[in-house]
């Protein structure tokens, strides 16, 4: 069977990640990498012996998928044209920047028959593997996500750069209809929101608070999750999970097992799987437009909040 053809779109920080995975998966064959900045694309080009395209249209018919890793504003726009010509696509998060977009590329998927996977990469986390028998049905779901100022994804505020992640998480968690939502979000840095916190209400009566910063002195990825008799604490950066849980009046804790992998490895294997096999990626389009639609009205009603 030949290998799945493959190539990546921007090639900045986590494009050129991208290639150089699939440069060495043996389950694909890189065929070439595109980016609009010439010297970036002939280092790395030369560096992956492969071509290096300035035109994403060149590719039309070389391969059967694609990584998409430009900024956000431009997904929608490239996207559609490889769905268009018959090549599946992983498109990085933020899917698209607005629901109407998003919306269309699902449409052209689905008519085509093609894979549409969205890179939401904390799926693919270890640690968060290795809870998923234990979360059954959460009360109380707290996200930390702290970072320094990257001098990149300034093209979105915080509330799509990283707080997404969590909010495909906990969506993901919590088997509810979302009832409400109360956000609050300050810009420092950029004209976006660079620190934000969300309180998400569901029907079920669960609640999710979530923070997440691109200003802070400290790095920190974690879920903290809070069910009847048990309590797991998940840190992301680390792939550490812990479970701490009631027996009669004690607490025991037990620190999970954890076989520590690469999540954007196992995330881009998956998508070759997908396109290969004809299976659902994890993160669909339907599932990463859920994902989306909540973090637009955080993001909206940051702003809405500070133009009072």
């Amino acid at each position: 069977m030949d290998k799945l053809k493959i190539a990546v779109i921007g090639v900045g920080h986590l494009g050129s990640i991208h290639a150089k995975i699939y440069k060495e998966s043996p389950n694909c064959e890189l065929i070439g990498v595109c980016d609009n900045n010439p010297e970036h694309l002939q280092s790395l080009s030369a560096n992956l012996g492969v071509p290096g395209y300035a035109d994403y249209r060149e590719l039309f018919g070389k391969v059967t998928a694609v990584s998409i890793a430009v900024p956000t504003i431009a997904h929608h726009k490239i996207a559609a044209e490889f769905l268009k010509n018959n090549i599946s696509t992983l498109v990085e998060k933020p899917f698209t920047s607005t629901l109407k977009e998003a919306e269309d590329l699902i449409k052209i998927a689905a008519k085509n028959k093609l894979t549409l996977q969205v890179g939401h990469i904390e799926r693919f986390n270890s640690a968060f593997a290795a809870t998923q028998k234990i979360i059954k049905n959460p009360k109380f779901i707290e996200c930390h996500r702290l970072s320094s100022f990257p001098h990149r994804s300034l093209d979105v505020g915080v509330v799509l750069d990283i707080m997404i992640h969590d909010i495909d998480i906990v969506l993901g968690l919590v088997n509810s209809p979302l009832k409400k939502i109360e956000s609050v979000g300050v810009n420092v840095l950029t004209k976006f929101e660079d620190i934000a916190n969300a309180r998400l209400t569901f029907k079920n009566g669960c609640i999710a608070n979530l923070t997440a910063s691109r200003v802070s002195d400290e790095t920190m990825r974690k879920i903290r999750i809070f069910q009847e008799d048990t309590y797991i604490s998940l840190d992301y950066k680390n792939a550490e999970a812990s479970v701490y849980r009631k027996t009669g009046f004690q607490i025991s804790k037990e620190n999970l097992p954890i076989e520590k992998e690469q999540p954007l490895q196992k995330e881009l294997e998956s998508f070759i799987s997908c396109v290969t096999n004809h299976t659902l990626p994890l993160v669909s389009g339907a599932v990463a437009k859920d994902a989306l639609a909540v973090a637009l009205k955080i993001q909206k009603q940051i702003w809405l909040k500070n133009r009072s």
